[in-house]
């Protein structure tokens, strides 16, 4: 009976053991669940020399920072994820926003979705774009480039873009009745970001098995005070 209380201690010990190794699985994915983008006041001087007036603006949120010309409020809609791997690399997903800008008090466009978009050949872009999604065809406005800035705090989980380029879409030059825009720069745009870290698939499965383990501990515990 006393190797049976030996090997109890030592299959708790194993489970115990088990229990801390796994929980120092660190995430290097992360989602963005919050925040503001704003555009810089020279998008409305280089839309404005086009005949593109802003007349008016709806739901829009103080700009960052305060000297920009408006800022849409990032809505909880958003999927969109990211790895901190050699500082940004877009994974998948969408930023959703609330506001809309309304042109010659005629058209509006806005609750604008930022997200990846394959396969695009815009001189400078990144693959990421900017959509109106008040349209149900949810045309695409602009190509972004890649951010001059990115600073983001994995301590305080808050992620931002600066200085982001815009770019004439091909499409939004169409609608417009002028292909020489596409490519051309329309803007500049800055995202300020709250952002969650997102767990690897191992990281869950780890978990699970702490709690098995933790579970196995206990339950040897409580075996081994009855084996004498």
């Amino acid at each position: 009976m006393r190797f049976s209380h030996i090997g109890g201690i030592v299959g708790c010990t194993t489970a115990a053991l088990i229990t801390i190794a796994p929980i120092q699985v660190e995430a290097a994915t992360f989602k963005v669940e919050s925040g503001v983008t704003s555009i810089d006041r020279d998008h409305e001087n280089i839309l404005r020399s086009i005949g593109l007036i802003i007349t008016g603006t709806e739901d829009t949120v103080p700009p960052i920072p305060s000297d920009y010309l408006v800022g849409f409020q990032i809505d909880s809609d958003t999927n969109f994820t990211f790895s901190d791997e050699g500082g940004f690399t877009p994974l998948f997903g969408t930023i959703e926003h609330i506001g809309t800008v309304t042109f010659k008090e005629q058209t509006t466009v806005g609750n604008f979705s930022i997200g990846i978009a394959p396969g695009r050949t815009v001189p400078n872009a990144s693959g990421l774009v900017l959509r109106d999604t008040i349209s149900p065809a949810n045309p695409i406005l602009f190509d972004l480039g890649a951010p001059q800035s990115v600073i983001f705090d994995e301590q305080n989980l808050t992620l931002t873009l600066a200085d982001v380029q815009l770019f004439f879409s091909p499409e939004f030059a169409q609608t417009l009745g002028d292909s020489s825009l596409a490519g051309l720069f329309a803007g500049t745009a800055r995202i300020d970001a709250k952002v969650a870290a997102v767990p690897e698939p191992g990281s869950t499965l780890a978990i699970l098995a702490a709690g098995a383990a933790l579970l196995a501990a206990r339950f040897c515990t409580q075996k081994t005070k009855y084996i004498h």
